[in-house]
């Protein structure tokens, strides 16, 4: 019996099972397909999704695969700029262009290193029997063979078209923005400096695009206008006629792939049945002007993966898992809401409506009130594993996304991942924190870090305290840490292991509270004190 079996090994799926591998759970993953898919779909993801790859332990891998995104330019069809994003260079972007078949070898060798992950391709999943202590699973090899697996906990991983959630029965949300785009994957002959690395032009004769794919690897999409032939338009020779508008042609590149896909803004209503969960496109599908479909997918994945562990482990009720579609669901559908948004103004063909929007959006740069940088998608949990208030709602800060600064600790220097480790992290001022032996025992079995930060221009740091009971101390190199208790008037800071904040609190007691407080929401009755 496994632990968790994943159906799909997308990156989705790649990234749940070594979370799950990496936390001591048996996996088994059945993929319908033989092989990897050696095209890119995804072309960009986020800061949040930076951070998971390197929990996942590939972020040192990745350089061959991605570049940083830059500039992102939104032109009309006459050429004039409405919109120009710089993404920084530095820290986590939020946007980094991947080459997703690199990306996906590097995760699937990440995942061979680990014992608990076993891969079985080629082989279908045809159904799922939840027993309510166990699940079973038939599904067929490519010889016809029958096989039956049995797994704790399925998570379906296994795309847009996904047999798990069909088997849920669960209905699905449909927002109704579809369109037709044409996606081309192009490999230039001779190397090329795209300037800026992703345009988008609202022209509404042809709303087109063109982007990063990854180091030395482009796309280009064009949308279907009204009135064109669905034919013609998925044709090769349709293709490099479009290609054209770029001066694209076959003397100076190569045509990896090309094919229509339709632009959906749905969600499953239910994403948890008993022992069954499901994850990314599985759950959700976005239009992609704002790149978080993949992004989206990997914070479902983390987000399950900790409350699972707790479970296996006994310390959490089955109940923890029910928050899992209350927190991930409200996410989704924000993300899915500002990418409609942004594909409204990408797509519109009317002219008279174009040139209103044009209208707006110069005067908003002549204005300079557009943004300079792109604006992140981070959200906060609203609902969920969140400290509370007295009145029972989340307390201010709860939910917001947790920050990562360089700290440095006995000698080393780095991310804060790096340098002090994932999983739960009980964050304080370089102060004393009234935390009796009994919270510290139960940080220790969560397998949390108890973090004190002080100032740059302190005393250097030692990696541990001596009696092996207090705080790691560690020194805040940017100041990000001790600014961000300051300005939310806090002494301690209780951060989850997907990276959102559980909760803030002030005072010498205020460690304490918000340690109670996290035993209180996820600790198994028969185990609290």
């Amino acid at each position: 019996m496994t632990d968790v079996l994943i159906v799909g090994y997308g990156p989705v799926g790649q990234v749940a099972a070594i979370l799950l591998a990496q936390r001591g759970f048996t996996v088994r993953v059945v993929e319908k397909w033989a092989t990897p898919y050696n095209m890119p779909r995804a072309v960009s993801y986020d800061g949040e999704a930076s951070r998971i790859l390197a929990a996942c332990g590939v972020g040192d891998r990745l350089d061959p695969v991605i570049e940083p995104s830059g500039e992102y330019t939104w032109k009309n069809g006459f050429g004039r700029t409405l919109l120009h994003i710089k993404v920084p260079d530095g820290g986590w972007p939020d946007s980094i262009s991947f080459y997703q078949p690199g990306l996906e070898d590097r995760l699937a060798e990440r995942g061979a290193e680990l014992p608990g992950v076993q891969v079985l391709r080629g082989v279908e999943v045809t159904d799922l029997a939840d027993h309510g202590d166990r699940v079973e699973v038939t599904a067929l090899a490519a010889d016809g063979t029958a096989q039956v697996f049995t797994a704790s906990w399925v998570l379906g991983c296994d795309g847009a078209n996904s047999f798990v959630r069909r088997w849920l029965g669960t209905g699905v949300t449909d927002l109704g923005f579809t369109h037709d785009w044409l996606v081309c994957d192009v490999v230039l002959n001779e190397p090329v400096v795209f300037k800026p690395n992703n345009l988008q032009i609202c022209d509404p004769a042809r709303p087109r695009t063109a982007v990063s794919a990854g180091p030395d690897h482009r796309r280009w999409e064009f949308m279907r206008v009204p009135e064109e032939s669905l034919e013609e338009f998925r044709s090769e020779a349709s293709v490099w006629r479009l290609l054209g508008l770029f001066d694209i042609t076959p003397d100076t590149a190569r045509l990896d792939r090309y094919g229509v896909y339709t632009t959906q803004a749905c969600y499953a209503d239910t994403w948890r049945s008993g022992r069954v969960f499901l994850a990314g496109d599985a759950a959700h599908v976005m239009p992609p002007f704002l790149g978080q479909g993949m992004s989206s997918g990997f914070r479902d994945v983390i987000n399950l993966a900790w409350k699972l562990d707790l479970v296996r482990r006994g310390l959490a009720d089955d109940a923890l898992l029910d928050t899992y579609e209350v927190e991930r669901r409200a996410h989704v559908q924000h993300a899915i809401r500002m990418s409609i948004d942004s594909g409204k103004v990408i797509c519109e063909t009317d002219p008279k409506k174009a040139a209103g929007r044009d209208s707006v959006m110069l005067a908003a740069l002549r204005r300079r009130t557009q943004q300079k940088h792109a604006r992140s998608l981070r959200e906060a949990i609203v609902d969920g594993v969140l400290c509370r208030g007295p009145d029972g709602a989340p307390a201010p800060h709860a939910g917001a996304p947790a920050h990562q600064g360089r700290v440095a600790a006995d000698g080393r220097t780095g991310w804060f991942d790096e340098v002090v480790g994932t999983g739960f992290v009980l964050l304080t001022r370089d102060v004393p924190a009234a935390l009796v032996p009994a919270d510290v025992a139960f940080l220790d079995g969560l397998g949390a870090r108890w973090v004190a930060v002080r100032a740059a221009d302190a005393a250097p740091a030692d990696a541990a305290p001596a009696d092996g009971n207090g705080p790691v101390t560690v020194t805040d190199l940017d100041g990000g840490y001790l600014a961000y208790l300051s300005g939310v008037r806090a002494d301690a800071l209780l951060v989850r292991p997907d990276f959102y904040v559980f909760g803030v609190a002030a005072g010498p007691d205020g460690a304490a509270t918000l340690v109670n407080e996290l035993r209180q929401q996820v600790v198994a009755p028969a185990l609290q004190p």
